[in-house]
């Protein structure tokens, strides 16, 4: 009856948590039961005693075969790690979709059609990928009449999700920032066709005026990043986006919120109805400000820019509390000597190698540490992710009729992160020397085991483009 039997595991659904069975059958769940009452019959078996069984995890954050920013590699052509190496380092860390980018008039000649766009990416990630995809179209600078009015007919197509940028992050990046007006634009469209707006959100002439003030004061050291990318930049960009985002009834999902007045911004959002979220970043989970000053420090940054032990303490409450709605990455992977080459703000370089450990640290430091339950670590690392991608109920859950993306954790595993666990191609981790408990020692993908007790099993052509159509709930209130 089942091709796939998962049995005795502790299992987490939307609505229930405890020993139970998974049958599955071709690439959904077919069954959820108690131990021992799903038959086996013909079926693969994969004994889960002693392990929680959770839903494949969402990354929503990760940037993949793109060529790095020359101002952080001064000025050599480098290319981010591609999707044979970020999706398996993905299935080794639990998740079983990822979500990158499509970067408008840079990833391809489709300039002005977003749809084309996810297209010209899913050419180059097709038979490249073990896990599945999906890709947000980014808007650089101010869009044409053309690409705003292409907007709606992408997300017909399953395109879900757009991103913008209110800054330019540094001075030597030119034409990133989207303006106020098409920005107020590009929401109404998003609201009128069902789309969701995933920004990175600072104060533009802040950022760049700290930059200049440090520069002039031979202040611009990486270590003092936190005075350029700063807590009132994001406050003050945050309150713009979401009183423009109340006008037209969008919903906006803010991309790694950094420290306390976003987690604030956000929470008074929700509290009055609007439908905001919230994503952070797991290296903003664990390291502060303080830790640019060790000799390699530069290897944690991630713009915006890490904060203080007040902001870390508010990511977690938001997290567990719930106004905060989602772990991610940013990632970004290079090589070591790239990622620590930029000594000064204009120069250090962003991105965070980590799609393998978001899951891990977040298990580890979340459920084992007590911050929060096993519930809300599924929350936060599949099923709201799956939310506001537009990939729920589809992906994100185990239930039947869901895709069967499903991870199996080892509660009990203790280990020290070195390079050898690791399966990403760059040459370093920030995790490296960080004790852990917990770890996914199997990931199942549309039914088929990617990783199986810690090996890998599956090949580079499963992975699939997944369309997306976020669901009217989750734009029309805070419904994750």
């Amino acid at each position: 009856m089942f091709d796939l039997v998962i049995t005795d595991g502790h299992v987490v659904t939307p609505d229930h948590e405890g020993l139970a069975d998974v049958g599955v059958i071709g690439e959904r769940i077919a069954a959820i039961g108690e131990p021992g009452t799903l038959s086996h019959d013909g079926a693969q078996v994969i004994d889960a005693r002693d392990r929680y069984v959770l839903p494949g995890g969402i990354e929503t954050h990760a940037h993949i075969h793109e060529i790095a920013h020359r101002g952080w590699t001064g000025g050599r052509e480098v290319w981010l790690q591609g999707p044979l190496g970020a999706s398996r380092a993905a299935a080794f860390g639990g998740t079983t979709t990822v979500v990158s980018f499509a970067f408008m008039g840079v990833h391809g000649p489709a300039g002005n059609d977003p749809l084309a766009a996810v297209r010209d990416r899913d050419a180059i990630f097709s038979g490249s990928s073990y896990v599945d995809y999906a890709f947000n179209p980014a808007i650089v600078g101010a869009p044409a009449p053309e690409l705003i009015a292409n907007i709606g007919p992408a997300l017909r197509g399953g395109a879900g999700v757009f991103k913008v940028f209110t800054t330019d992050v540094t001075t030597e990046q030119h034409g990133v920032r989207i303006p106020d007006g098409h920005l107020a634009d590009v929401m109404a469209e998003l609201a009128a066709h069902g789309g969701m707006l995933m920004v990175h959100a600072e104060q533009d002439d802040l950022v760049l005026h700290m930059e200049a003030k440090l520069a002039a004061a031979g202040e611009d050291h990486w270590y003092n990043l936190h005075l350029v990318h700063s807590s009132l930049s994001e406050e003050l960009a945050f309150g713009r986006v979401i009183r423009l985002a109340r006008e037209s009834g969008t919903g906006v999902f803010f991309a790694h919120v950094t420290g306390r007045s976003g987690a604030d911004a956000i929470r008074h959002a929700r509290a009055a109805g609007q439908p905001i979220y919230g994503e952070v970043l797991h290296n903003y989970l664990c390291f502060t400000a303080e830790d640019y000053k060790t000799p390699d420090g530069g290897k944690i940054q991630t713009y915006p820019a890490l904060k203080t032990s007040d902001d870390q303490d508010a990511l977690w409450a938001g997290l567990v509390d719930g106004h905060l709605t989602v772990v991610a990455t940013d990632e970004y992977t290079t090589d070591y000597a790239t990622k620590v080459g930029g000594r000064t703000v204009q120069t250090a370089c962003g991105g965070h190698a980590g799609i393998e450990t978001r899951g891990i640290i977040a298990f580890s430091e979340g459920v084992v540490r007590g911050r929060m339950s096993l519930r809300r670590f599924v929350e936060v690392f599949a099923t709201a992710p799956a939310k506001v991608m537009g990939l729920h109920p589809r992906k994100g859950i185990i239930a039947p009729g869901a895709d069967a993306d499903i991870t199996i954790w080892d509660p009990a595993v203790e280990r020290t992160i070195g390079m050898e666990h690791l399966h990403h191609d760059g040459d370093y981790s920030i995790w490296e020397g960080w004790n852990v408990t917990g770890w996914p020692v199997t990931t199942i993908s549309r039914g088929r085991p990617v990783v199986l007790a810690g090996e890998l099993v599956g090949t580079p052509d499963h992975g699939r483009w997944q369309q997306r159509f976020v669901a009217p709930d989750v734009l029309a209130g805070p419904a994750a």
